[in-house]
């Protein structure tokens, strides 16, 4: 079902590692192309291809592409109560961790009448996406939108795609879950249209989309699919984004004192999401490499998602790779920089000290993934494809720009005109020192 990757013996340089370890034959260099004309499309004819483009790859035209307030909050007056439980409860969690998050202002004096004040200013307005195709993402919601409130964002947008079964309208839940934060700028917008939609806004085509559908944003944030995290790459620059995040993926770092049950649940949990979702098993024993591997047959078989799970698990971006050992184990997971990476081993904690490329770090056996997906007040919203080499989980940084303050009186300026002059002129740049010395 799974297959194994043996780097036992081997001494591999850190290029090497990554040509081996497994990752999807399609990745987002394969999908831009694909995704450049749609965004084209978005920009060119605002929401009559939103309308079309939900047509084509969700089955269904929005009446609404800005669903009613009424709507919201219908949605949220049907919801489970034991699912109002559990998502108000993430919030409260969620919300706390991302409040003590926030950067501290502070001012350096340099000297008399010499300060450098340091300041964080959050963005004016974000485009946030929940994604809701193989399956719906409330918990996607609050990650986004309580890390964009914590940082102070004064406008935000949700757009989830729209669904046949709710009359176009994005999943009751998704609407339930933005009517219990405050949030009534919702969008049934799927996929890369989404992005472009925020990216570079919309004007209406029918009465009641009114002149201009949705206004551009800063920056855009939000789990998706491989077509997501495209177009994200294609709109950097026009707006921020927080990471590309693509298909998920989970690498477990086990020894000999792993339970296998655990390590196959928590694989199976990944593979779950969609096709293209990689779990991988990094470990030193053969003994529970083996027993890993005949638990994914029957807990495969046995979950809803039968054939999903037993295609991303068979799908080349997911393996059991062995190893000599933790050491080399630790290499590994650090070369493929998963987005959720889960040490169970001994001394555990130790081990994930280590660590140095991982979205989110998991540790011990009652840590799993499926914690930190809803209820542990971590953020699940984290860089994929390796891009955790380099790239942080969303956060209240998403959404802030330090801004720096120089404030220098007459005397402090003095002080040092002569040396800013001297290497003006070194850098052939005159008129810099002479904007100076003018001054006196």
């Amino acid at each position: 079902m799974i297959q194994r990757i043996d780097l036992r013996g081997q001494v591999l340089s850190r290029a090497e590692l990554l040509r081996v370890l497994p990752r999807p034959e399609v990745g987002v260099e394969q999908a831009v192309d694909a995704v450049a004309p749609i965004l084209t499309d978005v920009r060119t004819r605002g929401a009559a291809a939103l309308r079309d483009l939900g047509e084509r790859f969700d089955g269904v035209r929005p009446d609404h592409l800005r669903v009613p307030r009424h709507a919201i909050d219908e949605a949220l007056a049907g919801l489970d109560p034991l699912v109002r439980d559990g998502l108000e409860e993430a919030i409260v969690r969620v919300r706390a961790v991302h409040a003590d998050q926030m950067p501290t202002e502070h001012t350096t004096v340099l000297a008399d009448g010499a300060e450098v004040r340091q300041r964080w200013i959050p963005v004016e307005r974000v485009g946030l996406y929940a994604p809701g195709g193989l399956a719906v993402y409330p918990s996607s919601v609050i990650m986004n939108v309580v890390a964009a409130q914590e940082a102070g964002v004064p406008s935000l947008a949700v757009a989830s795609p729209p669904q046949k079964d709710s009359g176009g309208l994005p999943h009751p839940t998704i609407l339930a879950a933005c009517a219990l934060l405050g949030v009534d700028e919702v969008y049934a917008v799927g996929g890369a249209q989404a992005v472009a939609m925020f990216a570079y806004g919309a004007h209406g085509s029918e009465p009641v989309d009114g002149e201009v559908l949705c206004e551009p944003v800063d920056v855009v944030t939000g789990p998706g699919n491989v077509y997501v995290a495209a177009a994200k790459r294609l709109v950097r620059g026009v707006v921020g984004i927080d990471a590309e995040a693509g298909p998920t993926e989970i690498a477990v770092l086990a020894d000999h004192t792993a339970d296998a049950g655990h390590v196959a649940l928590d694989l199976v949990s990944q593979a779950e999401h969609d096709l293209m979702a990689a779990s991988v098993l990094v470990t030193p024993s053969v003994e529970l490499a083996g027993a890993v591997e005949a638990k994914l047959v029957d807990l495969a078989e046995a979950t809803k998602h039968a054939a999903r799970v037993t295609t991303a698990l068979a799908g080349p971006q997911s393996a059991v790779v062995l190893v000599d050992d933790l050491d080399q184990g630790l290499s590994v997971v650090d070369a493929y920089g998963a987005e959720h990476l889960e040490i169970q081993t001994e001394r555990a904690a130790e081990l994930a000290e280590r660590v140095r490329s991982a979205g989110a770090i998991f540790v011990g056996p009652y840590s799993p993934v499926s914690l930190g997906d809803y209820m542990a007040g971590s953020n699940h919203v984290l860089p994929t494809g390796g891009t955790a080499r380099f790239a942080s989980g969303l956060g209240v940084h998403a959404f802030l720009r330090s801004v720096q303050v120089v404030d220098y009186s007459r005397e402090a300026l003095a002080k040092v005109a002569d040396r800013i002059a001297a290497i003006a002129v070194d850098e052939d740049l005159p008129a810099h020192g002479e904007a100076v010395r003018g001054r006196f």
